[in-house]
């Protein structure tokens, strides 16, 4: 089956946000793009956009591997923040906020997929 231009488009969003984040988490701290709060609300509003653009993209998924390989990503970027190559620092707490966020997420989106299957096709 054919995927529809709406479905390649989810999962263009998705991977292109992936990748964008990746490469504001490793920008100089003065320089990465922020919402303006704290680090954590960059962490948290990151991760509720990933999970929800992973489920759009990717709704046939199970939610446990969702929560999975984002919250891998989430522990990545920690592990690449600590590199001293590129000056930032690895915070374990960033990524129980990563992690909190996809649960937060996928709890909210879950009643929503199974009411609006057209806008979770499967």
């Amino acid at each position: 089956m054919a995927l529809s231009n709406w479905r390649k488009l989810r999962i263009a969003a998705f991977w292109a946000t992936t990748a964008f984040t990746y490469g504001a988490a490793l920008m100089p701290g003065d320089e990465a793009p922020t919402m303006g709060g704290s680090d954590k609300t960059d962490h948290v509003a990151a991760f509720l956009t990933l999970t929800l653009l992973a489920r759009l993209a990717y709704p046939a998924a199970p939610r446990w591997l969702t929560l999975l390989g984002l919250s891998i990503y989430g522990a990545w970027i920690e592990i690449s923040q600590g590199m001293p190559i590129f000056g930032r620092d690895a915070n374990i707490w960033d990524w129980v906020a990563d992690s909190a966020a996809i649960i937060i997420m996928l709890l909210l989106v879950w009643p929503f997929e199974k009411r609006l299957p057209r806008l979770f096709e499967r």
